[in-house]
């Protein structure tokens, strides 16, 4: 952080220094991908991948720590959180959004919205107080309201890349997957915005005392940059439509693209100073349900496997990289009461979070496709910190003055580094303990499954008992947005793609390539 690989000497010096920093970076790549197969081929799993890829940027980088590595090989190791946000984090949450399976995640789409939504809201306030109440009371140190809301979202950012793993090694619920998946991806652009709006309202006081001005900054990241990723995507979907591309000749300039108008739509958002990750998560979404059925086949078929090859390799990188540098930086372990008591106030918010979401789910679903306790407690065990959070962390290092930056980077080091070695090595225990394994019969995001089994596509059925105004107004709330499928089918999907209706079989074959792409949300996942 903050060292250039560039440091002074001569050319040739510099240039073998990237060289053999560049070099030790591929090895442990390497290492970490062949550990990673053999832990899944003897179904160790208490110690996923995304652990194992951590330990071992730990263990790299603090024999790098003790020993006299030289400076200048060892800046190339450095956590540069603008090439995460720039470089890492585009592949792996456009992924997220392009794997996503249409059934499934539309299916839940209202659960999903309100955990990842609602939920993450939920979550960020509630750590925010608590923290800034333990502040006043001296259990811990002490932080602004603003700088306490802060941490509050940065440290909302869930990231279950090992969770999601497992729960396709072992095979658990359809709806379960969808709801995990789904809330990671979502989450992390709503944390993001989040951190970005308190941010900017610790930077102007007077604004922190008009609530409607934090509201209206939020709506106005996150809405116009679900717009501009939705544009891009529509925008897309035409040209592929109407330019001719899918002839042979033309395939590799189809191709580079489709790969292209991703970070368009990244840097777009970025430029107008918005959120790019909101933006290319809904241009993953809107590219895959309407400009990827435009392409040739041959183009399909290597666009998926394109964006999985580079997901994958930036989900490991980004865990390597993670590591060596959370053993390299310098930390301030001496509040190590704010460490303690922000892992307790975080499990406490993330309960917060899930049941009370689960809750106002549950109020506009028939009794017998409700969202059960086990499926929740799931959901609560899912929420474990990873990169995202560790990178805006590391911006806050330089945002937050005199310290209080650097407490919130250790005490973010310590939650993530204990979330993803202990829940990731406990998940395949606690999906035993829950009865959640094999609750799908082996079903992935791309299978078809049984509206009758689970509790997919709610239907709306008046049972003339309840006068709960509440209730009525979230029923009518899902009526209205069921009428999408009927708008997408009838009119989007014919104008943006030719179709008449939706291709099932390419459908099938795209979620058959994918549907083990995303091993987390980093990013969320």
């Amino acid at each position: 952080m903050g060292i250039s690989p560039a440091e002074s000497g001569s050319p040739e010096k510099e240039q073998q220094a990237a060289g053999v920093g560049i070099l030790l970076q591929i090895m442990m790549l390497v290492l970490s991908f062949v550990l990673g197969h053999v832990l899944r081929r003897h179904k160790f799993y208490y110690l996923p991948e995304a652990s194992a890829s951590l330990l071992i940027g730990l263990i790299v980088g603090g024999l790098a720590n003790i020993s006299n590595t030289e400076t200048s090989i060892r800046a190339w190791f450095n956590f540069h959180e603008e090439f995460f946000f720039l470089f890492l984090l585009p592949p792996i949450i456009f992924q997220s959004g392009f794997s996503l399976s249409a059934k499934p995640f539309f299916s839940n789409f209202g659960a999903i919205v309100t955990f990842a939504i609602l939920g993450t809201f939920i979550a960020s306030v509630v750590t925010g107080v608590l923290v800034y109440i333990g502040g006043r009371m001296y259990l811990m140190y002490g932080l602004p309201f603003v700088e306490c809301l802060m941490f509050g979202a940065l440290i909302s950012a869930t990231d279950p890349v090992t969770v999601l793993s497992i729960f396709q090694e072992l095979g658990t619920d359809t709806n379960l997957y969808a709801l995990v998946f789904g809330e990671s991806v979502l989450n992390d652009a709503m944390a993001i915005s989040l951190y970005r709006t308190m941010s900017i309202v610790r930077k102007h006081a007077s604004s922190a005392q008009n609530f409607f001005m934090v509201i209206f900054r939020f709506l106005e990241t996150f809405v116009g940059s679900m717009s501009a990723g939705v544009g891009v995507g529509f925008v897309s979907a035409l040209l592929f439509k109407y330019a001719g591309l899918d002839v042979d000749n033309l395939q590799n300039l189809e191709c580079c693209l489709f790969v292209l108008f991703p970070y368009f739509s990244y840097m777009l958002a970025e430029g107008l100073g918005l959120s790019g990750i909101v933006s290319i998560l809904f241009t993953a979404i809107v590219m895959k349900h309407y400009s990827y059925s435009n392409l040739s086949e041959n183009s399909q078929q290597f666009v998926s496997d394109f964006f999985h090859l580079i997901s994958s390799l930036a989900e490991t990188f980004t865990f390597i990289y993670m590591g060596f540098d959370i053993a390299m930086e310098k930390h301030s372990w001496s509040h190590l009461g704010f460490i303690f008591f922000s892992i307790i106030f975080i499990v406490v918010a993330r309960a917060a979070n899930v049941f009370s979401c689960a809750y106002l789910v549950n109020l506009v679903r028939p009794v017998n496709r409700q969202i059960p306790l086990k499926h929740q407690k799931a959901l609560w065990y899912s929420g474990l910190r990873g990169a995202m959070a560790f990178a805006l962390a590391l911006q806050s290092v330089h945002d937050l003055p005199e310290g209080r930056g650097q407490i919130i980077f250790t005490a973010t080091t310590a939650i993530v580094v204990l979330s993803v070695l202990l829940i990731g090595g406990s998940t395949g225990t606690m999906l035993e303990a829950l009865h959640v394994v094999g609750d799908g019969h082996d079903s992935h995001l791309g299978e078809s499954f049984d509206v009758n089994n689970g509790y997919v596509a709610p239907s709306f059925k008046e049972d003339g008992t309840s006068g709960n105004g509440i209730k009525m107004k979230l029923k009518e709330f899902h009526k209205r947005t069921s009428s999408f499928t009927a708008l997408d089918r009838n009119y989007l999907t014919p104008f943006f793609t030719g179709q008449n209706e939706d291709d099932e079989g390419g459908e099938a074959l795209l979620d058959e390539r994918i549907s083990s792409s995303k091993r987390g949300g980093f990013l969320g996942q």
